[in-house]
């Protein structure tokens, strides 16, 4: 197989807590709580849950003092860094740097005049806390609007510059920029005319992408294309749903492109008439048992003998169906036969003696 590896814009490097986001520093992968933060048993308990299925970074929704007040008490019972999301109240942003937020997501042109943006940039500055401007489709000033007859990708960008221009006259250049749309084209042209004029980190996404089968084709077209090209540093996969359901989706869409090489690569043919073995709940299985693995194995579930042997030689292990039963492969090599009603048991068990 040739190198097809995919050449990261350079942008510049960011501390998020203990990691990092642009530059060398691997793309994460965020997501969101949807509990109300002031529940901070509840909230901790699904950072938990988001930290086990992947999660690199979490942000939350801090509408109020008591919500920014529980920042300290969820911080120091996760492990990931947090962001805290907060609209047009500074204080709101330095209580939760206060409170040992790891990242703060504020636009600077909403908070209300200098000295309060100084004040945040001046704190943020002193704990080495970055922040993220997020401009979305829905959030564009009017004046930007007006001139550009509407929502377009030259005032998207042209509005999160002057949101970060507001912090580098503070001296402040610590910032990440997200740029998102729900329409793909439009986040698509945004975030390539950001990536043109500035050096940034990219938080990738598409807002409001819909509900988990629509939302993940959605943010996979959008977020994929411009990781092929280069452009994002850190991605959030929006789904309405269970935020789980987000974070599997990111790492499917990093690993598809190669720019995420932990936990299995599954390949497993869409089945035919050629097939004679119940391949589909053969592989629903194997990858439900396997779930748990973050080896780097790439793993071939095919249905019949005609591609299958291909694929399955190109994988670390694989099967290849014959008719009830199936070739197991191991680097290229076949090892023995197995009945189909052994398939998954024994199948699992090899890729576990692997690891």
């Amino acid at each position: 197989m040739g190198n097809f590896s995919i050449s990261r814009k350079k942008t510049r490097k960011i501390p998020i807590g203990p990691l990092y986001i642009g530059g060398d520093a691997p793309i994460l992968i965020q997501s969101m709580t949807n509990t109300d933060t002031r529940d901070v048993l509840g909230t901790i308990e699904q950072i938990k849950r988001l930290e086990e299925a992947g999660c690199d970074i979490i942000r939350l929704a801090v509408l109020d003092m008591e919500a920014a007040e529980a920042i300290g008490e969820i911080k120091q019972s996760i492990k990931i860094p947090l962001v805290a999301d907060i609209h047009f109240d500074y204080r709101l942003a330095l209580k939760c740097m206060e409170k040992g937020v790891d990242k703060i997501r504020i636009n600077p042109g909403n908070i209300g005049g200098m000295d309060r943006v100084r004040k945040v940039a001046l704190m943020a500055k002193e704990r080495n806390i970055p922040i993220r401007i997020g401009v979305n489709s829905g959030s564009v000033e009017n004046d930007i609007q007006k001139r550009y007859g509407g929502v377009t990708a030259e005032g998207m960008v042209e509005s999160a510059l002057y949101h970060a221009s507001l912090l580098e006259d503070c001296n402040f250049n610590d910032i990440v920029i997200s740029i998102k749309a729900s329409n793909v084209p439009l986040t698509l042209a945004s975030y390539r005319l950001m990536s043109e004029k500035s050096d940034y980190p990219l938080h990738l996404g598409v807002t409001e992408a819909g509900t988990v089968y629509r939302g993940t084709i959605k943010s996979s077209v959008g977020i994929g294309a411009l990781l092929a090209e280069g452009i994002g540093d850190t991605i959030r996969v929006s789904l309405t749903g269970d935020p789980i359901e987000e974070i599997k989706a990111g790492i499917e869409i990093l690993k598809s492109l190669e720019l995420r090489k932990d936990g299995i690569e599954f390949i497993s043919c869409p089945t035919c008439g050629r097939c004679r073995i119940g391949l589909v709940e053969i592989a629903n299985r194997i990858e439900e048992k396997l779930q748990d693995v973050d080896a780097n194995l790439k793993v071939a579930i095919m249905g019949c003998a005609v591609n299958g042997p291909g694929e399955a030689r190109h994988a670390d292990i694989g099967i290849a169906g014959g008719d009830g039963e199936v070739l197991l492969f191991k680097k290229g090599q076949i090892i023995r036969k197995i009945p189909q009603e052994k398939v998954v048991e024994e199948f699992v068990d090899e890729v576990r003696k692997m690891i």
